[in-house]
């Protein structure tokens, strides 16, 4: 018996998540933090990590630092926070949990892809409401879309991935308000943007917040977080696998976010690139540089695998959204060194 006499039609049908060999190569593709821990973290890491009991297994639902990760990151008293194999685990989760048959998952298009992705593994049906030629948000229209198809489950990306848009609150909130199911704000960029709707989750009952500490500089790690009230965590715990996150990834956290500072400085230094990054690469001619919230920017070029391919034959590796946008490439900022490779790379590759 072969797969395809067994495998669900539409699975099929997909295509896995690519990643492309990053070895040798000025990584710009993921929107990572190029920063490593400060020498003197690291070694301090690695004396905590050393302790470790490797023979047992996590504890499944780490109190201690989920109660960090609400001290630390601000979350509204009586809140609850649900802790995740990266926030792509959480994804899973939270469609898992509100598949019903027949059931509905809207989200802005273009859109980070593991939306629509889960979708399709848990069988709901995928509403994508297009965003305007300039990729801002029309909440008119995407209200009008949730009149006529009231989905369970809303996603929306703050800042948006691939295009860095920062929706306008305003419109978020009216969202919130008309939505008849559950909207999740993904603030996976968050240390960017520098807006939150954390603060939100007392006011609305439909409100959760999911976020990564990936983009903090401690992507290798695996750790997302979920945060909201009681009764939906409690229902979103059910479907978690129980050691999702292991006991490395929990003593690293636990470390790393008792130095947050150092965290967060490293993303200042990141927002002081991106401000220099952006007119630059504007400054190319035929280029069409969106504005972003978050550590990359969205291009649009004359031909996006030309320019692609050129810039891997130079070294240098950035993301090449077709087909999914027709001749656009998504950058990530990266250090001083790193962007002036960058735009010297560009300079041919255009």
């Amino acid at each position: 018996m072969t797969p395809d006499k067994l495998v669900r039609p539409e699975v099929l049908a997909m295509s896995a998540y690519h990643v492309a060999e990053p070895a040798g190569m000025v990584k710009l593709d993921a929107m990572e933090n190029p920063y490593p821990l400060p020498e003197a973290l690291r070694r301090e890491l690695a004396e905590v990590l050393s302790r470790v009991a490797l023979n047992r297994y996590p504890e499944p639902n780490p109190r201690a630092l989920r109660e960090l990760i609400k001290r630390k990151m601000r979350v509204p008293a009586g809140m609850e926070v649900l802790l995740g194999n990266g926030s792509d685990d959480l994804i899973q989760v939270l469609t898992l949990a509100l598949a019903r048959p027949g059931a509905a998952l809207m989200y802005p298009a273009p859109t980070f892809v593991m939306y629509s992705m889960n979708a399709t593994f848990s069988r709901m049906r995928a509403v994508a409401v297009p965003l305007r030629e300039d990729f801002s948000f029309d909440a008119d229209a995407f209200i009008a879309r949730m009149r006529e198809e009231p989905p369970a489950l809303v996603f929306l990306a703050y800042p948006n991935n691939p295009t860095g848009v920062l929706y306008p609150q305003a419109d978020v909130l009216r969202v919130l308000e008309a939505a008849p199911g559950v909207v999740v704000l993904d603030e996976a960029y968050h240390v960017f943007a520098g807006k939150t709707f954390m603060d939100h989750l007392p006011r609305f009952r439909n409100l959760l917040v999911l976020r990564t500490v990936s983009k903090l500089g401690l992507a290798g790690i695996r750790l997302g977080y979920l945060a909201g009230r009681p009764e939906w965590i409690d229902q979103l715990n059910k479907v978690r696998q129980v050691y999702n996150v292991n006991v490395l990834t929990q003593a690293a956290a636990g470390f790393a976010l008792e130095h947050l500072d150092a965290l967060e400085a490293q993303a200042a230094l990141i927002r002081a690139e991106r401000a220099k990054l952006g007119p630059a690469l504007a400054a190319f001619k035929g280029v069409t540089v969106f504005p972003s919230e978050a550590n990359f920017f969205l291009l649009r070029v004359a031909d996006a695998d030309r320019s692609y391919e050129a810039l891997k034959r130079q070294g240098v590796l950035v993301r090449n959204l077709h087909p999914g946008l027709a001749n656009c490439l998504r950058i990530t900022v990266g250090t001083p060194d790193e962007n002036r490779i960058l735009l010297n790379a560009l300079k041919e590759a255009l």
